[in-house]
């Protein structure tokens, strides 16, 4: 069963490139006045589109900066790569940022896909199966070092996992994750909904215990009740530099109000 149920969420994945810092800070306070629930960046060592060469900054230790320059939104990574960092050192990174935020973190992480990330900065970027092999056997770990540290994180951290892979990603998802987050049009959200529910079902777990987060590019009264409808309650947008334009941002939080009440 879907959980239409949950209060709708906006996310904005902050994206940490083309821009000076500087404008990056003010976007998030912006964002934070706007009223957006989650602020996300991203975990890469290059820009994504545009100039391949272009301004970028790095992802952890912008998080520990916002921790301190917002104060209401949850902020995390859309998604921390698994194959930067040791396990139990992103544990740790993730309660410290926990306890700067005062209980704000989300832990979001996926397997990693961006070659050049991996070539230029000396990690081995293997094959897509090995990478989420990588990932399965991390997660345990992660959970594991979260139980051990001391002090302990504020709260129970929640684990937000990215991507689609439809047997490996959504059955880790299955076991771990407190979000799953997603992308593509309604069609391939249901479907990939109706797996998630199977993969939950094989392991025990209620479907409706993980929350369902999508990426959203269009019009909110257009495609947010189709994705509501499948159970999706976390929407987020995206904005890259060097201007960030936040009016599509605006749309989709007013749209929220509406729906929410």
């Amino acid at each position: 069963m879907t959980d239409t149920t949950r209060p709708i969420r906006i996310g904005l994945q902050l994206q940490p490139q083309h821009a000076d810092y500087r404008t990056i800070r003010e976007t998030a306070s912006a964002a934070e006045d706007l009223g957006v629930d989650i602020i996300f960046n991203w975990d890469h060592f290059y820009p994504l589109y545009g100039d391949p060469d272009g301004k970028h900054f790095e992802c952890w230790t912008m998080l520990g900066a916002w921790a301190e320059s917002t104060s209401r939104v949850e902020i995390g990574a859309l998604v921390t790569c698994n194959s930067y960092r040791n396990p139990e050192l992103l544990a740790d990174m993730a309660r410290t940022v926990d306890h700067i935020s005062d209980g704000r973190l989300i832990l979001g992480i996926g397997s990693g896909w961006f070659e050049k990330d991996y070539d230029e900065y000396g990690y081995e970027f293997g094959t897509a199966g090995g990478r989420l092999d990588d990932l399965a056997e991390a997660l345990p770990r992660i959970e594991s070092r979260l139980g051990k540290l001391n002090p302990a994180p504020t709260r129970k951290i929640p684990v937000l996992i990215g991507g689609g892979g439809e047997k490996k990603t959504l059955k880790l998802v299955a076991k771990h994750a407190d979000i799953w987050h997603g992308f593509g049009d309604p069609e391939t959200v249901e479907r990939k909904v109706g797996i998630l529910q199977q993969h939950c079902a094989d392991v025990g777990r209620d479907a409706g215990e993980i929350e369902i987060s999508t990426g959203v590019q269009g019009e909110p009264d257009e495609l947010g009740p189709k994705l509501r409808g499948l159970g999706v309650s976390l929407f987020t947008v995206g904005v890259g530099g060097p201007d960030y334009d936040l009016g599509l941002l605006k749309k989709w939080i007013s749209w929220r109000d509406a729906q929410n009440g």
